[in-house]
């Protein structure tokens, strides 16, 4: 079974109640994270909530990012220092910990929750989100500083591919035998491997990809193989899925994401495009663009290609830009990709990354309805691809025109953007 959670305030807010319903573990990967973000409905910070998973009883672990500091700018991040330590100590004692870097100026984008791993209820929550303030948006993004994102919520046999990529993760973390880079009351024991696969959970076709940089890897992973990409020994199955999909396309490719597509993926979209295919990316605005627009170049020739932004529109009726950091993919209704990986080099050649791939009609349908719903602000369900694709193109091209001229009276939220200026 697989639920698309769209945007931060729903998706946190069914995370929260996963972990109320917890019995057993909750497990997450974290990759940005900032000690003040809080959690909906005045939980508190995500710290506050897994402390009280923790003193339930439940065994709660979380896997952070340590950067290479020499190469790789902080940010938020909770790198393991003393004061995050002491932090844990005043705060978290029920939560266990473990710190993991990677390569170089690369860093461990996965981005996921596990509930209950290995019991028969187990779920898995796969997502681009960060645990950064701003990331709790609401669908339609009123307001300043909005950011638009998805998750998916997972269940049956994939969960057990989240499980394995966790324990592989966690017993192969990089700082585990260093004193800063375990905590907690279980913080330096190794997990057990999935013994079973979940049960299927309803009918839907949905498989776990990464991206892992081969000094990722443990000594009991599995077996490395040659990327022909600028990685050495390493898993893309995110890439060559993302590839294979667009080359799989006959009608549409509809693209939410942080980056443009590097060139590999937009030489793609390209032949996408010239087999007829209707292609529609959504980005952030232009003055925080992620990659090398130079990839955009062969696609904006074609008549059949848009890129676009959002906008929402506050109380007051001003229109604020929306960051889209979704990395979701959409291929003629019918599969999806959703999960933490950018379309950048970064995530394409050394950061880690955690997609799950959906095969089935009605879920995308459901998913391209749901996303069209908050960014025109209409119902497209009785349309098919094409036809919701072409009202897209309609409103984003109506609402280029009215913000040219000052107008804020948009067709809802949609924008078309100017691939040949974008990012300068």
């Amino acid at each position: 079974m697989v639920r698309a959670l769209v945007d931060g305030g729903p998706t946190f807010r069914r995370i929260c109640r996963a972990i109320d319903e917890a019995h057993h573990s909750v497990w997450l990967s974290a990759a940005f994270f900032s000690p003040e973000f809080q959690m909906p409905g005045g939980r508190g910070s995500v710290l506050q909530v897994l402390d009280r998973a923790g003193r339930r009883g439940l065994d709660v672990r979380v896997l952070f990012w340590r950067p290479n500091f020499d190469v790789s700018s902080r940010g938020r991040v909770f790198a393991g220092a003393a004061e995050d330590h002491e932090l844990l100590e005043n705060n978290s004692s029920a939560i266990s910990a473990r710190w993991d870097r990677t390569q170089g100026r690369y860093c461990h984008h996965q981005k996921f929750w596990l509930i209950d791993a290995g019991q028969s209820h187990e779920l898995a929550f796969v997502g681009g989100s960060n645990l950064t303030p701003g990331n709790e948006g609401e669908p339609g993004h009123g307001g300043k500083n909005q950011r638009h994102d998805i998750y998916a919520e997972l269940s049956g046999p994939s969960t057990t591919d989240v499980h394995h990529n966790f324990v592989q993760r966690w017993n192969g973390a990089s700082e585990r035998f260093l004193s800063d880079g375990v905590y907690g009351p279980v913080g330096k024991d190794d997990l057990v491997y999935p013994q079973r696969v979940s049960s299927a959970a309803g009918d839907q076709l949905v498989q776990i990809q990464r991206n892992m940089h081969a000094n990722c890897y443990t000594a009991d992973e599995y077996p490395l193989y040659e990327s022909n990409y600028d990685i050495a020994q390493g898993e893309l199955s995110i890439l060559e899925q993302y590839c294979s999909a667009i080359d799989a396309a006959r009608r549409t490719v509809y693209i939410e994401n942080q980056a443009i597509p590097i060139p590999m993926v937009a030489q793609r979209l390209d032949q996408a495009l010239r087999r007829g295919v209707e292609v529609i990316i959504l980005v952030p605005p232009p003055s925080n663009q992620l990659a090398d627009v130079q990839s955009l170049a062969p696609l904006y020739r074609h008549n059949r290609f848009m890129l676009s932004g959002i906008a929402g529109r506050d109380a007051q009726g001003m229109r604020h830009p929306v960051y889209v950091h979704a990395k979701t993919m959409l291929i003629d209704d019918c599969w999806a990709t959703i999960g933490s990986c950018n379309l950048h080099s970064g995530s394409m050649s050394g950061h880690s990354e955690l997609n799950a791939s959906i095969w089935s009609p009605e879920f995308v349908h459901a998913l391209r309805c749901e996303l069209f719903a908050e960014h025109l602000q209409i119902d497209t369900s009785h349309l098919d691809d094409l036809s919701a694709f072409e009202l897209y193109r309609t409103f984003a091209e109506g609402n280029a025109t009215k913000h040219a001229n000052g107008d804020l009276g948009w067709n809802g939220n949609v924008i078309r953007l100017d691939p040949g200026s974008y990012g300068t």
